[in-house]
């Protein structure tokens, strides 16, 4: 099935960190301003400039780190879909794994195993759940009525102009 709202592959990467980034910028900004307030001292004044200075100073790398994610993840997707030549939920579900064990390569083996498992379960449960809402919205519009035609593509009906209004002569 292609997917028609994704990005040509190089262009993937690309859009993918960026969306990535802004994702990791907002959640963490929105985590930071919470964590900032309340780990300052009393006081509003003190509580609202601990706020900003917290997402001042974190939610920039927790934007960078998920960019770094974004685009390593497309990156091996990319590289995927080139080596087996088609687009299916099993690239996603093999790059989750390799993002989540190449991350954790600094950490030894066992955190790349026990990551590349994470990542795999995670990207799995996700399209899993893209797959089922996929279906379920199908088979909604499967018993649904057949569409009309558009009203103004019609021939006009008689005694009627060509928008659908009723003629001046029905009048007079």
């Amino acid at each position: 099935m292609e997917e028609y709202a994704r990005e040509p592959c190089p262009w993937r990467i690309v859009d993918d960190c960026g969306g990535a980034f802004t994702m990791g910028v907002i959640g963490g900004g929105v985590f930071q301003a919470i964590k900032g307030f309340r780990n300052a001292p009393v006081g509003i004044q003190h509580r609202l400039r601990g706020s900003v200075n917290a997402v001042r100073i974190r939610a920039p790398q927790i934007g960078g780190s998920f960019a770094v994610w974004g685009g390593l993840f497309s990156t091996i997707d990319c590289g995927l879909v080139r080596i087996r030549g088609k687009e299916d939920p099993w690239n996603s579900i093999t790059s989750g794994a390799l993002t989540g064990a190449v991350l954790a390569a600094r950490s030894g083996p066992l955190a790349m195993v026990g990551s590349a498992m994470m990542g795999g379960i995670l990207l799995a449960l996700i399209e899993g759940v893209g797959i089922l809402l996929t279906r379920y919205t199908a088979q909604q519009f499967r018993n649904a009525p057949p569409f009309l035609e558009d009203p103004s593509q019609l021939p006009p009906k008689e005694g009627t102009s060509a928008t659908g209004y009723p003629s001046y002569q029905q009048y007079h």
